[in-house]
C-alpha cells in the first residue's frame, strides 16, 4: 500500500512515524517533508498551496492514500480535486474546512446551530471595532483575524493600548495579509483549555485523546502567540461525564450541522475549547490534526493508523476498533532563536545522534533540514517536538524535559512548564 502525506512539521513526521509501525508496512511518500521524515519516507518537494501539484504527484505515484497535514491546501480545496480525479484522500472538503479558514464562518454556524461558544463581534474596519469594544465588552477581550494566520493570528489585550495596537497590525498594517482585512472581537472566556479531535467520515466518528496545547512563547502563557510551544495528553485532561457533555451538545451538533448544510466534514476535526463553570464552549474549530498536539495523542494511539485513515477514506469508521494508551504524554517544543518573529536557519543541531533509539520518547522535527555535510540543521521556527511517554503525566513531563537537556543548537529556546499544571 502506498500512502503520501503532505506537509512538512511535526504533525506529519508525527503521522508518517505512526503509519510506519502499521502491521501493513506501507510504501510512504511525504511532500515536501524534512530531514527527520527522510528517515522513514521518501521525500519529494512540493508546494503545498499547489494543489493541482498535489493531485499530480499522489497520480503519478500511484498513492493508495493521501494524507493532508496542513489547513492551507484543504482550505484552498485539495480534497475536492483529489476526489473529482477519484483518488483517495484524508481531509475535508473546502466547504467544510471553512470552519477553520474563517472564523467569521465557524461563530455564525455555532450560532445557527445552537453550539457554545464566547459571545462576539465581526468588525470589517478598525472603527467598528473600536465602536465594538467600547459598546459591547469589557477587557481583557479577544481579537481574533478571520482567515488563516498560522496559529498566530489571536491576541488577547488587556489593555486599551494593547487592543489598539492589535487592531493596528491586523487591520491597518496587515501583518497577517487578507486574513486580517476582517476581525472578530469575543469575550474573553475563563477555564482550562483543551484539544479534542476526532476521526470522522461525515457521519460517525471515534473520538482522539484529549490533549492541551500552548500557544504563547514564553513561560507562564506570556508574550506572542506561535503555532504551539508543547502539548500534553492525559486520561485527567477531560473526565467521562464533560466528554459526554461535549459530544452531545458540541461535536455531534457540529458534525450534524454541516451535513444539514451540505458540506458533510470527513477528516480530522480540531475542536479548541474552554472548560468553563458554565461547561465546555468552543474558542475554535481546525481542519485537521492539531500541531503540536498530534504528536503527544498519536504517541497513545494502540490501534493502526492505516486502518483508522482507510476507514474514513471508504467511511466506514464505525466499525473501526479506535483503542489508546493509558499512558501520559508530552511534547516540549524546541525552538529558533526570534521565533515567532525573525529567526536565522542553519544552525547544527547538537546531540540527535546520541538520542538514538530513545525509550519512552521520540523526538519529532519540524523545521530541519541536512547541510552539504549531512549535519541536521535549522530550517524552521519550530525545530524539534521532543515527546516522551509515561505512566503518569509527572514522569512523561520529567522524560521530555531530561532528553531536551540533551539537544542544543545556537539560540535554541523552549518553555519550560509545559505540563506543569496538573
Amino acid at each position: 500500500m502506498k500512502i503520501l502525506v503532505i506537509g512538512s512539521g511535526g504533525r506529519e513526521h508525527a503521522i508518517t512515524w505512526k503509519l510506519s509501525t502499521s502491521a501493513q508496512k506501507p510504501e510512504l511518500y511525504c511532500s515536501p517533508g524534512n530531514a527527520g521524515i527522510a528517515e522513514i519516507a521518501r521525500c519529494i518537494p512540493a508546494k503545498v498551496e499547489d494543489v493541482n501539484c498535489l493531485a499530480d504527484l499522489a497520480s503519478s505515484l500511484g498513492a493508495d492514500l493521501t494524507v493532508i497535514g496542513p489547513e492551507v491546501p484543504l482550505v484552498a480545496g485539495v480534497a475536492d480535486l483529489f476526489s473529482k480525479r477519484a483518488l483517495r484522500v484524508i481531509g475535508p472538503t473546502a466547504a467544510a474546512a471553512q470552519l477553520e479558514g474563517s472564523k467569521t464562518f465557524a461563530k455564525q454556524f455555532m450560532a445557527r446551530h445552537g453550539i457554545p461558544t464566547a459571545r462576539f463581534t465581526i468588525c470589517e474596519s478598525p472603527g467598528r471595532a473600536v465602536e465594538a469594544l467600547n459598546q459591547s465588552y469589557r477587557l481583557p477581550v479577544v481579537v481574533k483575524a478571520d482567515g488563516l494566520a498560522a496559529g498566530k493570528g489571536v491576541r488577547i489585550p488587556a489593555t486599551r493600548d494593547e487592543f489598539d495596537d492589535a487592531i493596528q497590525q491586523m487591520m491597518v498594517e496587515r501583518v497577517f495579509g487578507d486574513a486580517g482585512s476582517r476581525i472578530l472581537i469575543e469575550e474573553c472566556l475563563a477555564g482550562r483549555e483543551a484539544s479534542l479531535m476526532l476521526f470522522t467520515d461525515g457521519s460517525d466518528y471515534k473520538v482522539i485523546a484529549p490533549a492541551r496545547d500552548y500557544k504563547r512563547v514564553d513561560d507562564g502563557d506570556r508574550g506572542p502567540n506561535t503555532g504551539g510551544m508543547g502539548s500534553y495528553s492525559t486520561g485527567a485532561l477531560i473526565d467521562a461525564d464533560m466528554l459526554a457533555v461535549i459530544q452531545s451538545e458540541i461535536i455531534e451538533p457540529t458534525l450534524s450541522g454541516m451535513s444539514a448544510e451540505g458540506a458533510p466534514f470527513a477528516g480530522v476535526l480540531y475542536v479548541g475549547l474552554m472548560l468553563t463553570s458554565d461547561g465546555p464552549m468552543v474558542i475554535e474549530f481546525n481542519a485537521r490534526f492539531g500541531d503540536p498536539e498530534t504528536q503527544a495523542v498519536l504517541t497513545r494511539l494502540d490501534s493502526d493508523l492505516v486502518d483508522i485513515f482507510d476507514s474514513i477514506a471508504s467511511r466506514n469508521i464505525r466499525d473501526t476498533s479506535v483503542e489508546w494508551s493509558s499512558r501520559s504524554t508530552v511534547c516540549v517544543v524546541a525552538a529558533s532563536g526570534g521565533y515567532p518573529g525573525a529567526f536565522e536557519k542553519g544552525k547544527v543541531i547538537h546531540g540527535l545522534s546520541q538520542l538514538a533509539g530513545l525509550e519512552g520518547g521520540l523526538i519529532f522535527h519540524a523545521g530541519t533540514a541536512r547541510d552539504s555535510g549531512g549535519e541536521f540543521v535549522t530550517a524552521g521556527g519550530r525545530v524539534l517536538g521532543i515527546t516522551a511517554s509515561g505512566n503518569s503525566l509527572a514522569e512523561a513531563r520529567a522524560r521530555a524535559y531530561h532528553v531536551i537537556g540533551d539537544i542544543g543548537f545556537d539560540h535554541m529556546h523552549y518553555r519550560t512548564d509545559i505540563a506543569a499544571e496538573l
